[in-house]
């Protein structure tokens, strides 16, 4: 047995296979110990030369028989199932069958009568190389790697870990490290190139590609599946009209609510039912917190430093979840937002966590929607009217109400909007003895509590309980923050 290890071999350079006629084994296929007696007799007919994944005495303790150590040999080229038969020229495959038939190995080696005792076909067994225990670490060891982030080594017994924490990676909770191999399967789920910008991230205006968006999705917990929807949500946060420096910069305690519309929901197993606004759901819970930390690590975004909110919110670890798009009787989200219900599409407002409101009582949708008029009009504060927006979901058993009355969406919001309506003498400053309010030109007015478009409804939640819940936004506008829609490619 000679050893066959390609030493030297790096990134671009392709271990020539020895010319002739050559097999690729291993020892734990069964397929590759049936056909020992073929490999046996064409050594000795043809001058086969064996390469070994596993077992370097597999099917022989030989100088004919090489051992693939670090399968080099195998994944430059790309063998995919053992037993392979290949003749070669110069140094690479000009023709191959795979697994075992004797017709084929008789073709290929020039060789009749062969493995007489032997079923006529048997197939192989995947190669190490292609191997999920192997395949990655070899890609970034042999392959043109098109990663460009900086390495960082650590101490040999320095807890990967803690060394997360210890330089600033982490938004408080365990991160999983980005190891090469783990960010190339995450750039497995788009299409996109991964030293393309996704967007300049604020507030250190640092440019983010999409490699660098796989390094935190991996950090944050996130499948391969999930990237796009990652990629988009931070093209949405990274607009000026989402304005993520200045809801990082405000003291109040907002951060991104993602929402996601379109078939990529349940594709990628979003949860829109029961707890969607909580734990659980992998797609919901990794999803935000990869944005977050594309804010945290890429832009600077880190708590205390230009995140200056005052008390802060669970919203701000990630807050991300799907709209129930077949339960509901209106039109989603995003349709009301000018997309297609074909299309997948993430929705970033600058909110808060949720707060609830039960009523159990209302049998009629001019009651329930009095109700949710009440709870909106306190919003952020009772006293602040058009200048924050909000996002209220409802989910089925209040939706109920609205169904079985026929109301659509608009119609809902007409309604909402006619109730939102308060009078602005009790609300200018000065009035009730608060010193807070409205200024004094608007005394006389009648005023609703949101901007046109200002109130984003949205449908999820479990099929049982009497809630609706509400999240305050921040304020609104050019010098503030505006609701951004964009759509999830691949």
């Amino acid at each position: 047995m000679s050893e066959s290890a390609a030493p030297g071999v790096t990134k671009g350079s392709k271990p020539p296979l020895p010319d002739g006629l050559v097999a690729v084994v291993k020892r734990d296929c069964p397929t590759c110990e049936l056909v020992v007696p073929v490999l046996v007799y064409l050594q000795d007919r043809a001058g086969l030369t064996v390469i070994t994944q596993d077992d370097p005495t597999f099917p022989a303790d030989s100088d004919w028989v090489h051992h693939d150590v670090d399968l080099a040999l195998s994944w430059h080229h790309n063998i995919e199932t053992v037993p392979t038969l290949l003749q070669v020229v110069d140094g690479a495959g000009v023709e191959r069958t795979e697994g075992w038939s004797r017709r084929d190995w008789e073709r290929l080696a020039g060789v009749g009568g062969l493995g007489e005792a032997l079923p006529e076909w048997r197939p192989g067994c995947g190669s190490l190389s292609v191997d999920p225990s192997h395949a990655d670490e070899l890609a970034v060891h042999f392959g043109d790697s098109p990663l460009h982030s900086r390495r960082v080594e650590l101490a040999t017994l320095e807890d990967e870990w803690e060394a997360m924490w210890d330089r600033g990676w982490s938004d408080g909770l365990p991160a999983v490290p980005p190891t090469a191999e783990r960010v190339l399967r995450m750039l497995e789920g788009t299409t996109r190139h991964p030293g393309d910008v996704v967007a300049t991230v604020p507030p250190d205006l640092a440019e983010c590609t999409v490699e660098k968006v796989a390094v935190n999705a991996v950090m944050a917990g996130c499948r391969p599946e999930y990237l796009p929807v990652v990629i988009a949500a931070v093209e949405a946060v990274c607009t000026d009209e989402f304005n993520i420096h200045g809801v990082l910069a405000t003291t109040m305690s907002v951060g991104p609510v993602l929402v996601v519309n379109g078939p990529v929901a349940s594709r990628i197993g979003m949860n829109s039912g029961i707890n969607a606004l909580g734990q659980g759901n992998r797609a919901n819970s990794t999803i935000g917190r990869a944005v977050q930390l594309v804010v945290r690590n890429v832009g600077g975004g880190r708590p205390g430093a230009a995140d200056r909110a005052a008390l802060g919110s669970p919203a701000k670890v990630g807050f991300c979840f799907a709209e129930a798009e077949d339960t509901s009787p209106w039109t989603t989200l995003a349709e009301s937002r000018g997309w297609r219900r074909d299309q997948s599409t993430v929705t970033a407002f600058a909110g808060e966590s949720p707060r609830i409101l039960a009523d159990e009582r209302s049998r009629s949708p001019e009651s329930l929607t009095r109700h949710l008029a009440q709870a909106l009009a306190v919003s952020v504060s009772p006293r602040m009217m058009q200048t924050t927006d909000g996002m209220l979901v409802i989910p089925p058993e209040h939706m109920a109400r609205f169904a079985e009355a026929g109301w659509s969406r608009d119609r809902f919001l007409a309604e909402l909007t006619e109730e939102l309506l308060a009078d602005a003498d009790e609300l200018v400053a000065g009035a009730g003895g608060i010193e807070f309010g409205l200024p004094p030109a608007a005394a006389g007015r009648r005023i609703g509590k949101f901007r046109p478009g200002g109130l984003l409804v949205v449908h999820a939640g479990g099929p049982a309980g009497p809630f609706s819940a509400i999240m305050a936004g921040w304020l609104n506008g050019p010098r503030a923050s505006d609701p951004v829609t964009r759509e999830i490619t691949l």
